[in-house]
């Protein structure tokens, strides 16, 4: 099987080298890394620099750079533009492949014709220690959970390219690949052995940040398609909520600090998108992210 990871990118010299080079330490099997194509939106920094001093020693990456920062949906159309494989894996510059078997199990089950969409299994690098770190722990367990039971795909994904491509003037890029390939008869999935590392927000207002964000690109899909985003069925969350419990253990007072953040995170995105106010494709980094 021949796939191509595509990697979207801003200011990430912190990130882009331990991303790219946790792709080379994969144990492949029987699948082929054919090119691995980063696109650099309007990076200031040393990442074009860093991606041109790994061509040397890896001939199949390929740098996309876009002069002006147009946003996540303008760069994945730039590498899908640009691929030549029709099973595409998302990876963002900012994370890193967590086993060495995170790429088999997120593509192997493209071996059915009618599988669409895989996502994989975020696992934050935070402590659990503090507020904010159990947090973001918390949510990404609550997600691990959830597509236990019906998936949610986001941060590491794989999908088969049916020819979609992505509005600019919007976030949710998962979800609207997903959107297409469901309304084309393919499956979705997802893929728990596909660990990814990511690093969550270290402040409650990076948090809070991020979840707003993250929010209102699911109201829109909901307003704009009347598309259904798993994470918002009551009935899902709190089957999910059970198995958060058994994994991270009973810490009511922290929990219910989470629940209040992420509660005004939905109602803050909830407002924003009443107001008339649209999705933005271009956001502000949020900083504490970029500590993998």
């Amino acid at each position: 099987m021949d796939i191509t990871i595509g990697i979207c990118a801003y200011n990430e010299e912190q990130n882009i080298e331990r991303c790219i080079l946790s792709i080379y330490a994969q144990n492949t099997r029987e699948v082929n890394v054919k090119e691995v194509i980063v696109v650099s939106s309007g990076s200031t920094d040393r990442t074009d620099d860093i991606v041109r001093m790994l061509q040397r020693d890896h001939k199949e990456i390929m740098l996309i750079r876009q002069e002006k920062r147009e946003g996540k949906n303008s760069a994945i159309n730039a590498y899908l533009e640009a691929k030549t494989c029709d099973i595409v894996v998302m990876l963002n510059a900012d994370n890193v492949l967590g086993t060495k078997d995170s790429l088999w199990h997120l593509v192997s089950p493209f071996e059915d014709e009618k599988m669409g969409m895989i996502g994989g299994h975020p696992v934050p690098t935070n402590s659990k220690d503090d507020k904010v770190g159990f947090a973001t722990h918390m949510l990404w367990t609550m997600h691990h959970n959830l597509a236990l039971i019906y998936p949610k795909i986001g941060e590491l994904v794989a999908f088969r390219d049916i020819g979609t491509r992505l509005t600019k003037d919007q976030q949710s890029d998962e979800d609207l690949i997903r959107m297409a390939l469901e309304k084309a008869g393919y499956k979705c999935a997802y893929a728990p052995d596909a660990i990814v590392l990511n690093r969550g927000p270290e402040t409650e207002a990076d948090f809070l940040k991020q979840r707003t964000r993250v929010n209102i690109g699911e109201c829109v899909m909901k307003q704009k398609y009347d598309y259904d985003i798993p994470s918002w069925n009551k009935k899902y969350l709190f089957k999910a909520l059970f198995g958060t419990i058994r994994d991270l253990g009973f810490h009511p007072f922290k929990m219910l600090y989470v629940g209040r953040l992420e509660l005004k995170a939905r109602k803050d995105a909830q407002r924003y998108v009443q107001e008339g106010n649209h999705d933005m494709n271009v956001w502000d980094p949020v900083k504490t992210t970029k500590k993998l």
